[in-house]
């Protein structure tokens, strides 16, 4: 008897010594999984954002660590044709793009349909007057070539600056940021207009007296924007913005997205990377 009393105290030992050790497995268990999330806000998450090659991309591509610690996998698409940017965002190929102002998204939106969100501002690219032959805009002479773009909103943005250098007048009452050659009103140099495609202009100074040019395609182009014989200032209407499908606006992913591009980080980045040639919206 005493024998079977000492085998069942035996057998009670070792399995108080098993539930034990069960017990501590659970709480180490429980504690590495409640770690393993603590971090993270949970599965990664891809987020598709069409871009022009510079600044934009750069600008993405700077933010794009601080995003993967918050769980968002940035994925940054750029295209030969930026004009492509706002069709790939209708069609669902991007989740937002950053390419484009207000004023061209405006021109567009109602002609193409698009049902487009505006979710921050980031940054003014000025656009400038750069020449090849001159060193100031006192030495144009009556009939000079003046390259301007060809698309509404930055055709009327280059005639707005060629008027606040006194050197055209606009008619009166041009409300819709929309304007060609046609709707000068004065034009004491008798200047000629060329109109073409931005991304063209640059390649075409030679052939020209100057050109209106936007600072991405100067960058692209390999110009210094401080040779431009005068810009617009930083007051301009024209800010860079982050564009998503109306409804998309609170998405997660997308408000990270902004905070990160709005942040004095980004702010410093592109101060000190591109100095005159881009300015912080924010």
């Amino acid at each position: 008897m005493k024998k079977t009393n000492g085998m069942l105290t035996l057998l009670a030992v070792i399995l108080a010594g098993v539930l034990a050790g069960c017990g501590a497995d659970d709480k180490e268990g429980g504690a590495a999984a409640a770690g393993s999330s603590g971090g993270s806000t949970g599965k990664e998450i891809t987020l598709k954002v069409g871009a022009a090659a510079v600044p934009h991309a750069e600008i993405l591509e700077f933010i794009q660590p601080k995003l993967k610690e918050e769980g968002v996998n940035l994925e940054i698409v750029t295209l030969d044709d930026e004009g492509q940017l706002n069709p790939a965002l209708q069609e669902k190929q991007i989740d937002a793009n950053y390419f484009q102002h207000v004023p061209y998204l405006d021109s567009i939106k109602g002609e193409k349909g698009y049902d487009f969100t505006v979710t921050a501002k980031v940054h003014v690219e000025p656009i400038g007057f750069y020449s090849e032959k001159l060193k100031d805009k006192e030495e144009l002479e009556h009939g000079a070539k003046i390259g301007i773009p060809n698309n509404p909103s930055n055709e009327y943005r280059a005639l707005v600056l060629l008027e606040r250098q006194g050197l055209i007048k606009l008619k009166d009452g041009l409300t819709t940021y929309e304007a060609t050659p046609k709707d000068i009103a004065d034009n004491p140099l008798h200047l000629e207009f060329v109109e073409a495609d931005a991304a063209t202009l640059p390649r075409a100074l030679p052939d020209l007296d100057g050109a209106v040019i936007n600072t991405n395609v100067v960058l692209e182009a390999g110009i210094d924007p401080k040779t431009a014989l005068f810009r617009e200032d930083a007051e301009s209407p024209y800010a860079n913005v982050i564009v998503v499908r109306s409804g998309d606006e609170n998405r997660e992913e997308i408000k990270k997205l902004d905070a990160a591009l709005t942040s004095p980080e980004v702010k410093s980045f592109i101060e000190e990377k591109y100095g005159v040639a881009v300015v912080p919206a924010f």
